[in-house]
């Protein structure tokens, strides 16, 4: 056991020996950034002594004498950081600083000047530079400022990289959709994956929850180990401890030979805890002491296990119901949730809806040996105006069932609508608080529409509308190809 427990301890210390790589080479006298600095002034011994310091600590410079010659080398060359005389022989540094913002270019600007004012420093500030500094130049205050500068560069760079990257995604991982709620969560992914930190995924049963946990997983340093998830609903308290921390030879009765947890199971990997909030009391405050000393003891048994886990936890319920009605405790819930990430119901994820159904419908068109040329126009509106109670999961059975169903041609509405659609009564109509009237009335229609499976007939006797100005309104709201002949639906 003391041999298991060193080499674990070893794994975790070379895993975050990794992790914290580049922080180290920074730390051993290494520049922050990699970023190029390109130094402008018409004093040569300014340039040659700027260039001398920056290039001792390990940046990469380049130096120009004008503003025409530091402009030609913006427009080739993508700087971290600019610095920049206020006066140079053919143009003012404080128009360097504007051009760069006006192009839209990165790069920090820190102008010196041997003719300090109030005026020009404020000015200076005001569009855009990053500093001003009087000459002669203090050494100690610029080496302090640059990587300041460089770190502010890469930080924006980073985020403007990831922005580029999800812009035109339909799919990240094994996620599918292009909706704005679904790129801020891939870009919260992409953010938070490299890291250890403990994430809590939250959602409407049927939203995904369990894709979002593996794509942490996949793009964490993690990858190459286990990916262990439990259903902390579907076990009674007694076996789902059994089933976390596993137990030894003759802990009960029954219990012939030891056996292995899910928090060992998923050593060096991710431990994944679905409808987290459904565990009980006694339980959370084993599984709390578990995650922070990574440590704990199978059932029966009288020595620690260490394991080296990162923990993603998930539930369906709106966890402050659960705080205030003291189903959840407030110490495991800040313990698991150093991040959230919440997920939208399909009903407001409207462009990933056809999306979604395309993606199914060439998945099990492959899988049941079926050549199906997509979905008919009727099929089409009622994908759209139905509000899908069971999420991205009722919409797949919705497909797969549907593709059994059709031999061969377009799938019909016949054929996808959900069993028991035509029965639904009006849904709950949820409206954001700040909502217009206007914006208010177009979600009282256009949700009572999907509950009727977009039939204007039935939706015009429950708004209590006539059918042709409800029609007029329709085709306002979605356009008169997507309300052209609803009232066929249903």
């Amino acid at each position: 056991m003391a041999s298991a427990s060193k080499s674990k301890k070893s794994k975790k210390k070379s895993r975050k020996a990794d992790a914290s790589g580049d922080a180290a080479s920074k730390s051993n006298g290494g520049p922050v950034s990699s970023a190029p600095v390109l130094v402008v002034d018409d004093e040569k011994s300014i340039v040659e002594a700027l260039e001398a310091v920056l290039a001792a600590d390990g940046y990469t410079v380049e130096t120009a004498r004008d503003g025409e010659s530091a402009w030609e080398k913006l427009n080739d060359t993508a700087y971290g950081l600019v610095i920049v005389d206020l006066k140079l022989p053919d143009v003012d540094g404080l128009e360097i600083v504007g051009r760069i913002r006006e192009e839209g270019l990165g790069s920090e600007v820190i102008i010196i000047t041997g003719e300090a004012s109030v005026d020009s420093a404020v000015e200076a500030m005001r569009i855009g530079a990053y500093d001003y500094l009087t000459k002669p130049l203090e050494t100690d205050r610029l080496k302090a400022l640059v990587p300041k500068a460089l770190e502010k560069y890469d930080v924006r760079e980073q985020k403007a990289a990831l922005e580029r990257k999800v812009a035109d995604l339909t799919r990240y991982a094994e996620i599918v959709g292009q909706s704005e709620g679904m790129k801020e969560i891939y870009k919260t992914i992409e953010a938070v994956a490299p890291t250890d930190a403990s994430v809590l995924i939250y959602g409407e049963s049927g939203t995904g929850k369990e894709l979002v946990a593996h794509a942490l997983h996949d793009k964490s340093g993690r990858s190459d180990g286990p990916f262990v998830a439990v259903n902390c609903a579907a076990f009674p308290k007694d076996i789902l401890e059994n089933e976390l921390f596993g137990h030894e030879k003759g802990a009960f009765t029954g219990s012939l030979k030891e056996k292995a947890g899910c928090f060992e199971l998923a050593d060096g990997g991710t431990l994944f805890l679905d409808e987290v909030a459904e565990m009980g009391p006694d339980t959370q405050v084993k599984l709390l002491r578990a995650i922070e000393t990574q440590r704990f003891r199978r059932l029966g048994g009288k020595e620690e296990i260490e394991v080296d886990i990162r923990v993603l936890a998930a539930t369906n319920r709106d966890v402050h119901e659960a705080l205030r009605e003291g189903d959840f405790r407030e110490d495991l819930y800040y313990r698991l949730s150093v991040v959230e990430i919440g997920i939208p119901p399909l009903r407001e994820r409207g462009s990933d809806i056809e999306l979604l159904a395309q993606e199914f419908l060439e998945e099990f068109g492959e899988e049941h040996g079926k050549e199906i040329d997509g979905f008919s126009e009727d099929a089409l509106k009622f994908l759209r105006a139905y509000d899908w109670p069971g999420n991205v999961r009722e919409l797949k059975n919705a497909v797969e069932r549907a593709v059994i169903m059709t031999g061969e041609g377009e799938i019909t509405l016949a054929a996808l609508r959900p069993r028991g659609a035509d029965h639904r009564g009006p849904s709950e109509v949820k409206i954001p608080i700040g909502s217009s009237l206007e914006k208010a009335k177009a979600r009282v229609i256009l949700d009572t529409f999907a509950s009727t499976g977009g039939s204007r007939v039935k939706t015009a006797a429950i708004l209590g509308m006539d059918e042709d100005e409800l029609g007029d309104r329709l085709v306002d709201l979605l356009g008169p190809k997507e309300e052209e002949g609803a009232g066929k639906v249903g």
